[in-house]
């Protein structure tokens, strides 16, 4: 059962590479910011609340999160097939959050894989997906913002997954081809 964890700084083509990989392995893309942009979009009590961090390019509190992600690993596809996790865990504290909720509901997890890419070309992808997409909290600003933010809290996650040898990393900046490739090998 594949059970994948992908990490990287926004723009580094998570999303797009979990969406292609779950599709190949028949397996649910979970990703919490297309959970929270529909909560945001539907008005939702926490689409509100998280409304607030993403304008201003900070990432959500843990107690926001914490919950719909044991709800999301506990629905029947993810349980029979396996998942990928796309945006979660964000700092080490969620990390070991996911450590403790994959061992209670009988779960574990098979690799972390941390996608990278040179900061110059993030903000170009994020600049480019902003106006391709029409997404509001992607300004020049509050790229910069989050890539900060990302750096300060996440990036520390890839000592957390080093150390428990599950880490695998991939050169994101590369054709999008190239990238699926080498992230099929890794997961067979």
């Amino acid at each position: 059962m594949t059970r994948l964890i992908f990490l990287g700084a926004p723009g580094a083509g998570k999303g797009t590479q979990a969406q292609l990989l779950a599709a190949s392995c028949g397996i649910p893309h979970i990703s919490t910011g297309d959970i929270l942009r529909a909560q945001v979009k539907d008005q939702t009590e926490l689409g509100i609340t998280a409304k607030s961090y993403m304008d201003k390019g900070e990432l959500l509190p843990d107690s926001l999160i914490l919950d719909m992600i044991r709800d999301r690993l506990n629905q029947a596809d993810a349980v029979k097939a396996g998942w990928i996790l796309d945006g979660f865990p964000r700092n080490v504290s969620q990390a070991e959050f996911l450590d403790r909720l994959l061992a209670e509901i009988g779960q574990s997890y098979n690799l972390a894989i941390d996608i990278h890419v040179p900061q110059d070309r993030l903000v170009e992808r994020l600049l480019n997906r902003a106006t391709i997409q029409n997404r509001p909290d992607d300004t020049e600003d509050v790229i910069r913002r989050r890539l900060i933010v990302y750096e300060e809290q996440t990036v520390p996650l890839t000592d957390y997954y080093q150390q428990k040898g599950v880490l695998r990393s991939v050169d994101g900046d590369r054709e999008l081809a190239e990238v699926t490739h080498h992230l099929e090998s890794l997961v067979k």
